[in-house]
């Protein structure tokens, strides 16, 4: 790590990324498509958990149900068991079941013969015949419709269909995985999903979490999309700092991996002016960096700048608030020094100048909301986090000594609250020790 840069040796990155095709026919390129093992489980828990199952089922050959929020890697997670299990030297064959209409998914399923309906010019094999000794990867299970989730239930049965068009029976030897991100418990409530399909195809189930629910693989995964944006768009990126990679790691990421890739291919492609996020799902952006802003872009520095003050706000009034205000303990708590905490109070705006507004040690004015926030020592840092606070009137005062003590002519400044803090800890101090 040198200059706030995380380094990641590149080529260990990349193992796959010149290997060649092992798949026809409209399957996914896995060597392409693969990411090194420890960036597709990273260092999460959860994942580590998913591993160790995905591991054991690999070896297995019966159906397997992934589920989780779209852009969460179902997928590569498919492939990689592909390329771990018995199957691996057949083709994987994915079929996206929400891209296909009803009328035509049987046909590209079972295939059809030359003839069979109107322009079926020649013999066409269906996508069950292609997965023959593979794996057969059916992506949105939960958009079939009722009639082409009969005719799937029929096949898996008994592992016999026929083409369009032709009445021999034939059977095939494949692996079924399925992925979706809907519940398939409520679709079969509401009536949109069969029960004794998901029954059939529920043997194993594999959740993958969220991409805010693993922010620790943020960093590895981000440094991976970024070798390997600069190797498909022949395109040398700024490194992404530390800066950018803690940035990112607060974000929420609602498109989960997906948007992160299309976040670093826009820094790629664009430069560092672009922006990781687009501007739907962008945070809001504090006056600092809108004043910089032109023509709608906002500089990623900026962002990191102003998003890692605000998150630095939110830890420092939750320290402040679990030791009730007593800033030399919350500066222990935080492994600081009391005096740079003090600098990061004033810095983050937790004590203002404004006439006639002293807050009180039992509540804070948010601004932002117009409402009193009650003091809690036990309050979450998630809690603090989604006040969304952009200005308080004062720092509350470290003591309760000091509660209703001010001089009425106005409100006090802060150095004035300093001194009157230490000197309510020292007098404290002085009859503890006079007690004892």
């Amino acid at each position: 790590m040198a200059n706030g840069v995380l380094s990641i040796p590149l080529p260990n990155l990349l193992p796959n990324m010149s290997a060649e095709r092992r798949t026809k026919n409209g399957g996914p390129e896995l060597a392409n498509t693969l990411p090194p093992e420890e960036v597709l489980f990273g260092r999460s828990e959860a994942m580590k958990d998913l591993r160790k199952r995905a591991t054991k089922i690999a070896a297995t050959n019966i159906p397997l149900l992934l589920c989780g929020p779209k852009g969460s890697g179902k997928e590569v997670l498919a492939c990689w068991i592909h390329n771990h299990s018995a199957a691996a030297g057949g083709q994987f064959i994915k079929v996206n079941c929400a891209a296909i209409p009803g009328t035509l998914l049987e046909s590209e399923l079972f295939g059809f013969e030359k003839g069979a309906f109107t322009g079926a010019h020649a013999t066409k094999p269906g996508r069950v015949e292609l997965a023959h000794n593979g794996t057969l990867f059916l992506d949105g299970i939960a958009d079939l419709d009722m009639a082409s989730q009969s005719k799937l239930l029929q096949f898996l049965q008994d592992g016999c269909f026929s083409r369009i068009g032709d009445q021999q029976e034939r059977s095939v030897d494949t692996r079924l995985m399925c992925a979706t991100d809907k519940n398939l418990e409520d679709e079969i409530a509401q009536g949109k999903f069969r029960a004794d399909l998901y029954y059939r195809i529920n043997v194993v189930c594999l959740r993958l979490p969220a991409l805010r629910d693993r922010r620790e693989d943020i960093p590895m995964m981000a440094e991976y999309f970024l070798a390997r944006c600069q190797q498909q768009f022949q395109a040398q990126a700024e490194p992404l700092t530390m800066e950018t990679l803690h940035y990112m790691q607060c974000l929420d990421w609602p498109g989960n991996i997906r948007e992160l890739s299309n976040g670093i291919a826009r820094h790629v492609v664009i430069g560092p002016e672009a922006s990781i996020l687009e501007d739907s799902a962008r945070p809001a952006i504090p006056p600092a960096a809108r004043v910089a802003a032109k023509n709608g872009i906002v500089p990623l520095k900026s962002l990191c700048k102003e998003a890692i003050r605000a998150s630095e706000k939110n830890i420092i009034l939750e320290a402040l608030r679990a030791n009730r205000w007593n800033r030399r303990k919350a500066a222990q708590e935080l492994k600081i020094s009391y005096r740079l905490l003090i600098y990061k109070i004033r810095d983050a705006g937790l004590v203002t100048k404004q006439k006639n507004s002293i807050a009180t040690e039992d509540h804070v004015l948010d601004a932002g909301n117009g409402r009193d926030v009650e003091r809690d020592a036990g309050l979450k840092c998630s809690d603090v986090a989604g006040m969304h606070t952009q200005s308080f009137s004062r720092l509350q005062v470290a003591n309760n000594e000091f509660a209703g003590k001010f001089e009425p002519g106005g409100a006090l400044s802060a150095e004035v609250l300093e001194q009157k803090a230490a000197a309510a800890e020292n007098a404290r101090a002085k009859r503890l020790l006079e007690a004892d």
